[in-house]
């Protein structure tokens, strides 16, 4: 398995500049923002990510993935992306999401989103670069691995699969449920992202307890990572994981840090 970072969390950093630090670190690659906010803008792609791709691997650094805010090929910039990614030698572009927007909905969302795979399907087949899904806890489809796996099942593997997130897979199913999603997802799995939870508790006005997810370092959270990562392998995977720093303060000198003591703790856990 190769380790690469999630350029958002030096977002404030130019292409360049994020590139040495992901450098410094001793990351193989770069998870590269290409998203409203991102460090390409979704309708500069066509005539930006290839150089900000080329100075990248002028680093030793790979872009195996870029990160999108895409849920439809019929996007404004949908094709532009796919197309100038695999112009640079993108294998990996992650989809956006589809919100759970309300109880009583569910049907028609799975409906819509699986209208909106088909042109993607289409749109990653011609380029040669495959539409990943990201399993976000929360009120998204791509929150339960059996939803992911209803909307890639039948779909050409080369073109759609599922980017699995052990930290969000835990959140939604911390007994059992991240492992049976693992295992359903499978071979399906193109790619993993890497960050851990805790839960933590709230009282609310009338002093009713809740659970709140908290981001912490990865030796922190209550993922248990020995055991992801041997399913991982029993799964056949051997791809590129992307590690992410959702906690602390959001400044680069502090997630340089952060990111350097989560990544000392994969190395040793990868052997």
């Amino acid at each position: 398995m190769k380790i690469m970072l999630f350029s958002k969390h030096l977002g404030e950093l130019s292409v360049a500049e994020a590139g040495e630090v992901i450098a410094e670190l001793g990351f193989e690659g770069v998870d590269l923002t290409v998203r409203p906010g991102g460090h390409v803008l979704p309708e500069n792609a066509g005539r930006e990510l290839g150089g900000a791709i080329e100075t990248l691997t002028s680093m030793g650094l790979a872009v195996p993935m870029i990160t999108t805010g895409i849920t439809s090929a019929g996007d404004p910039h949908a094709t532009a992306i796919f197309e100038a990614a695999a112009e640079a030698g993108v294998s990996e572009l992650k989809l956006g999401y589809w919100r759970y927007e309300s109880f009583g909905t569910i049907h028609a969302a799975i409906d819509g989103a699986a209208r909106d795979l088909d042109g993607i399907e289409a749109l990653a087949r011609r380029t040669g670069v495959r539409a990943v899904i990201h399993n976000h806890s929360g009120n998204f489809l791509s929150a339960l691995a059996p939803l992911v796996w209803q909307l890639i099942a039948d779909r050409d593997p080369a073109a759609v699969g599922a980017y699995a997130d052990p930290g969000h897979l835990m959140v939604e199913g911390g007994l059992g449920g991240w492992r049976m999603a693992l295992d359903l997802l499978g071979e399906r799995i193109a790619v993993c992202a890497f960050k851990d939870y805790l839960w933590e508790t709230r009282t609310d006005e009338d002093d009713k307890p809740h659970l709140v997810r908290v981001a912490k370092p990865l030796r922190e959270g209550m993922v248990p990572w020995p055991e992801v990562v041997d399913c991982l392998r029993q799964a056949g995977f051997d791809g590129w994981i992307s590690l992410h720093r959702e906690y602390g303060e959001q400044t680069a000198e502090a997630v340089r840090r952060d990111v350097a003591r989560d990544l000392a703790y994969l190395r040793n856990l990868l052997g």
